[in-house]
């Protein structure tokens, strides 16, 4: 961290702020130049922050130059990480494509639904038992009803299930179905407590990237769930709110390259969310694998004009597995396979 001291900064004000930081453990530089003073803080700059600095008397402003995230960076792991979701790799060579309804609707829908992803030649299956929805009068979800028909339909495939947690009092029946991945969806990426307790877990675990939130924000978030104890974090990026009224969401492919640098931790994409129309998902898809992704979250629906949400952007069983094949010769032509 580095304070910058007004102009007229006193001897005594810079004692002041240099006394502070060396009362935290850490040593500090003082630089004085023919304007400005600039004091360095020396070691573990995180234990600072720029609020304790910003109020002294003579402190112009203060910042971090050190990222604050530590866990989830690049710089304290260099390698990239492969989280095991029961067996499943996410990360490394293999792309993964996590495939199903938006939301469990019977338990019919869900042991077609299950049928159709493992025929595709998907090993985890997407489906939302409680469902955060815009409007207080729609669908929310069957709840622990729903988590016991996802189940009783993935297991008949040998399925891994990924599903959203949105209340952290409903940990405990997650673990009683043993949800093999626990979603945190974009509307909850900044709800602290909840990332508290899926840290306190040993679950993988999907953040979403919230609808306006920074890069930087999203991988504080994700640090939330790190701090915890709990390292088995992959990034799903699903499209920020812009101007734009044409799709959804736009897709910020950009993400996946800049988290690819900033952090050792998967990156999925979520191109249902995004496009908002089914139509609009294989273009996403394919682009996103081009891009680097480590997987897909894509909703597929055994009759999409059925759906009880989201139908606009649900592909059918056939859209799903043309998909697919296309997906398998985009990673075999940047050394990865599906």
């Amino acid at each position: 961290m580095i304070i910058i001291m007004n102009s007229g900064a006193t001897d005594e004000q810079i004692d002041s702020v240099v006394n502070k930081i060396r009362s935290f453990g850490l040593d500090a530089n003082v630089s004085r130049g023919t304007e400005r003073t600039v004091i360095g803080a020396i070691g573990d700059e995180r234990k600072l922050d720029p609020e304790m600095f910003d109020s002294l008397s003579g402190v112009e402003y203060s910042m971090h130059i050190v990222k604050q995230y530590k866990i989830v960076s690049r710089e304290s792991h260099k390698h990239d990480s492969v989280i095991d979701v029961g067996g499943i790799p996410i990360g490394g060579n293999k792309v993964q494509v996590i495939g199903g309804p938006c939301s469990v609707e019977t338990q019919e829908q869900m042991d077609a639904s299950a049928e159709h992803v493992y025929t595709a030649g998907c090993q985890l299956m997407r489906g939302g038992a409680f469902k955060p929805r815009t409007s207080p009068y729609t669908f929310q979800g069957n709840g622990e009803e729903g988590l016991k028909m996802f189940r009783n339909a993935a297991d008949k495939y040998n399925l891994r299930i990924v599903t959203e947690l949105m209340d952290a009092r409903m940990l405990d029946t997650f673990l009683k179905y043993d949800v093999d991945v626990i979603q945190i969806g974009t509307r909850s990426m900044q709800n602290f407590e909840l990332l508290k307790e899926v840290g306190r877990i040993n679950k993988p675990v999907i953040l979403k990237r919230g609808m306006s939130a920074t890069i930087s924000e999203w991988l504080m978030a994700a640090e939330y769930i790190a701090a915890g104890g709990n390292h088995n974090i992959i990034f799903c990026e699903r499209g920020i709110r812009t101007f734009e009224t044409a799709y959804r969401n736009v897709l910020d492919v950009t993400c996946i390259p800049v988290l690819k640098k900033e952090t050792h931790l998967p990156v999925i994409i979520d191109p249902s969310h995004a496009g908002g129309k089914a139509w609009m998902v294989p273009a996403l898809a394919r682009a996103a694998i081009a891009a680097g992704a480590d997987g897909l979250l894509v909703e597929m629906h055994p009759n999409p004009c059925d759906a009880w949400c989201d139908a606009d952007q649900a592909l059918n069983p056939q859209e799903f597995e043309s998909l697919m094949g296309s997906l398998r010769g985009i990673a075999g032509v940047i050394g990865r396979s599906l």
